[in-house]
């Protein structure tokens, strides 16, 4: 009997359907047109054709940009002083660099890139002109994955495999990447041969083995921002170390944000927060809502509410907070804030002890100085010997109606990751290159200390082309 030829190795396969991959596999298709044999690309998904996507079909996808698609000109800068110089500066420049092309790609295919859909009015940010408001595909991270995958789903030289895990990569002899070995729906394994691998599955915000190895106690009361996120499993990351690939970014450091704790809606986001006041399940504050803008401090106030805060944290605010036009917008939650006449009554709604509650808001009252309130800049009211003190936005809550909003921290993507070079090539210690081996988007480390927001899909999208580049300039026949 006459063994059956191997299948033909794929030119490039893709593992992940989030932004990253989406725009390598679609990059690399258009980078091929010209090629004399049709290119072969596959494109592996561990979820559902209905669920493709990953955490990027389930966010906003805010991006850092002016109305002529330009990166915020501080942002390499301001990743480097958060970082305290540990970040890739360079790679950031890249991004800055890469941001114009890359959303004219982007909107090549379809996604709208709008200025005006953003939720939270302008108050509270007015210390980040690039963020007055951020842009955002229209339709969310969703657009993304519709319309770049729509187009894969109509190019005859993409075979997209769902519900398919990926184990292991496979190298030659002489270490060179050429393939996966994969597990199928069924149970079974399999090899899928490819000249060039790129990783873009995310990082391990999905694996609550891997949080707890690098986060450490009580990375299971995380929960998980969106449910696209339970599919990052830290496959790339597992995957590139068995090469000896090195890791970049800070592994027990986590993007976390405040949400309201009252619903299963994803992306349940409380932004417009310095306009009151939090406290935690013993009824004290326990962080400055006013110390910056609420891009500079959101996911601050979430990593404190997990770490040290048992998960539990109430947000308290009045009808001076309620009059700022627009300003329920910024909470993205689809049940509204609880509301009382009395901080009594609030305290019954929210389950809490209503005389720590009243005793808190006198003292906070009691130490806020003089001046304006204005909430569209650093208007500096601020309170006076009171710990932790508010340095902006401080003014008494003393009016009803008063609202309140349970909240807790979820995890939207951790930081630590695989170390890449400007082409998205996979890199060991030493620096080198792994030969077919590419990353991009969350999958990739980059961040410490903290993330300055509306940049993760943009970063995604921007190395995600870098991948498909380089691999169709090695690859391309002679």
């Amino acid at each position: 009997m006459t063994t059956p030829p191997a299948p033909a190795p794929y030119d490039l396969v893709v593992v992940g359907f989030g932004a990253a991959g989406l725009s390598a596999a679609l990059s690399f298709a258009e980078a091929t047109q010209d090629w004399q044999r049709p290119a072969r690309i596959a494109i592996l998904e561990r979820s559902t054709r209905e669920e493709r996507g990953g955490a990027t079909r389930w966010t906003g996808a805010f991006l850092r940009i002016d109305r002529n698609r330009e990166l915020d000109s501080d942002w390499p800068e301001h990743v480097s002083r958060v970082s305290g110089g540990l970040a890739d500066v360079d790679y950031c420049r890249t991004v800055q660099q890469d941001t114009p092309q890359t959303l004219a790609f982007v909107e090549r295919h379809g996604v709208e890139i709008a200025f005006d859909d953003f939720p939270l009015p302008h108050t509270f940010i007015e210390g980040t002109p690039s963020m007055t408001p951020p842009a955002s595909p229209r339709g969310g991270g969703a657009s993304i994955v519709e319309r770049l995958g729509t187009a894969l789903d109509n190019d005859p030289r993409v075979d997209i495999r769902y519900r398919t895990e990926a184990l292991h990569l496979t190298t030659t002899e002489d270490g060179v990447v050429d393939g996966l070995v994969v597990r199928g729906a069924d149970g079974r394994t399999e090899r899928i041969a490819g000249r060039a691998v790129v990783l873009a599955c995310g990082g391990f915000e999905g694996n609550p083995e891997m949080l707890t190895r690098y986060l450490g106690d009580r990375a299971c009361d995380l929960p998980l921002i969106a449910p696209g996120v339970a599919h990052n499993r830290g496959d790339a990351l597992r995957m590139a170390l068995e090469l000896g690939a090195d890791t970049a970014g800070q592994f027990d450091g986590i993007h976390a944000e405040p949400v309201d704790r009252r619903t299963r809606k994803a992306d349940a986001v409380l932004y417009g927060f310095a306009g009151g006041i939090f406290v935690n399940g013993r009824m004290e504050r326990f962080f400055d809502e006013g110390r910056d803008t609420w891009d500079n401090t959101f996911e601050h106030i979430g990593y404190e509410i997990w770490k040290n805060q048992d998960q539990e944290a109430y947000w308290i605010a009045d009808a001076k907070t309620l009059a700022i036009p627009g300003i329920m917008n910024s909470l993205l939650s689809d049940v509204p804030p609880e509301q009382a006449d009395t901080l009594e009554e609030l305290a019954g709604k929210l389950g809490v002890d209503p005389e720590g509650l009243q005793k808190t808001v006198a003292e906070f009252n009691a130490a806020v100085g003089p001046g304006p309130f204005d909430p569209t800049r650093f208007d500096g009211k601020s309170t006076v010997g009171l710990t932790p003190p508010k340095s902006n936005w401080a003014t008494p809550l003393d009016t009803p109606p008063f609202i309140g909003v349970p909240v807790t921290a979820a995890i939207c993507f951790t930081y630590g990751g695989i170390r890449t070079d400007l082409d998205a090539r996979v890199v060991t210690p030493s620096g080198t290159a792994i030969p077919g081996l590419y990353a991009a988007g969350e999958a990739t480390g980059l961040f410490y200390h903290a993330y300055p927001p509306a940049t993760s899909v943009l970063r995604s999208l921007i190395f995600g082309r870098r991948a498909a580049h380089h691999a169709a300039a090695t690859l391309r026949p002679a």
